[in-house]
């Protein structure tokens, strides 16, 4: 089950709406709409056995996924490298896949640093997982450090020189999770400001059981959203209709970089949810993101 996800039946029982815009957004955003602002969408997944005869040629083998899926994608949330620590050269073959595209891989770091490790004894780890992701060049998107949902405030002194030790020639964002980092609004504001002070960014998890990580606060000028939802559920768009204003208002406001990846119940879903996506985005921010081309009829009304 995707993190935070409820049962369809349970919805209508909880607050979906966007919370307010944080007053401190107005010290990251410039205030002016960037020349060229960047938005991104993908998945967490090169794709599902369903995607072959909708998004990809029909009886297309999983093995065969990677190289489509930049084709239909502008960027991936890349867990692979949750669980491994690839070399180089490794690297290099994937990111040769998106050819001259506006790619962007963001890799998630190793579950070894991010659950494992307490943040011990990581120098020579996080130095191979760095060096291996530096070989996506051109084609690198921020890389995101997930801590563990049992991770809290207390570990923060720990967290936050990790942080402060990484190299500054890569863009970094930080998920995390347990109530504590938002339920006291004292540690909270703690977090933001530290890393805004660190230019690195914070995830926003929107996700249905945990409305806490829907925090909207940004502390650089760029967006990292995971979008749990359930599968093509009304709400499903819905939600992303108030995210398209959200969004909107950001990119008016001077963000210059949005990187948005879709976590439905069922990954089935991921090619109708991206094209609803990037049509209300062209529509809403005078973007031309192209969408999935679908192979069959969408299951929206635009």
């Amino acid at each position: 089950m995707k993190f935070g996800s409820v049962p369809d039946r349970l919805l209508h029982t909880i607050d979906l709406r966007l919370p307010p815009e944080p007053e401190a957004n107005a010290l990251v955003l410039p205030g002016v709409r960037a020349v060229s602002p960047m938005v991104y969408v993908g998945a967490a997944t090169w794709g599902a056995a369903s995607w072959a005869g909708k998004i990809y040629p029909s009886k297309t083998p999983a093995a065969r996924f990677r190289q489509l899926y930049p084709q239909s994608f502008d960027a991936v949330e890349l867990n692979a490298t949750h669980y491994t620590i690839y070399p180089p050269h490794i690297i290099r073959q994937w990111a040769a896949l998106a050819g001259e595209k506006a790619f962007k891989f963001c890799p998630k770091f190793p579950q070894s640093i991010s659950h494992h490790s307490g943040f011990e004894q990581v120098q020579e780890q996080t130095a191979a997982f760095l060096e291996g992701i530096w070989a996506f060049e051109k084609h690198l998107g921020p890389a995101f450090l997930q801590v563990s949902e049992n991770f809290s405030p207390q570990g923060k002194d720990v967290l936050y020189a990790y942080l402060a030790s990484l190299l500054t020639n890569a863009a970094y964002f930080l998920e995390v999770r347990h109530p504590a980092w938002f339920s006291d609004a004292r540690q909270a504001a703690e977090l933001f400001e530290t890393l805004q002070a660190m230019h690195i960014g914070l995830v926003i998890t929107d996700t249905p059981g945990r409305r806490d990580l829907v925090h909207l606060r940004l502390t650089v000028p760029k967006l990292f959203l995971r979008f749990v939802c359930n599968g093509v559920h009304p709400t499903s768009f819905s939600r992303t209709d108030a995210w398209i204003g959200q969004i909107q208002n950001w990119i008016n406001q001077g963000l210059q970089e949005a990187f948005i990846f879709l976590h439905p119940s069922a990954d089935a879903a991921v090619p109708e949810l991206a094209t609803y996506w990037i049509t209300k985005l062209n529509a809403a921010c005078g973007l031309q993101l192209k969408p999935p081309a679908l192979l069959q009829p969408q299951l929206f009304n635009d």
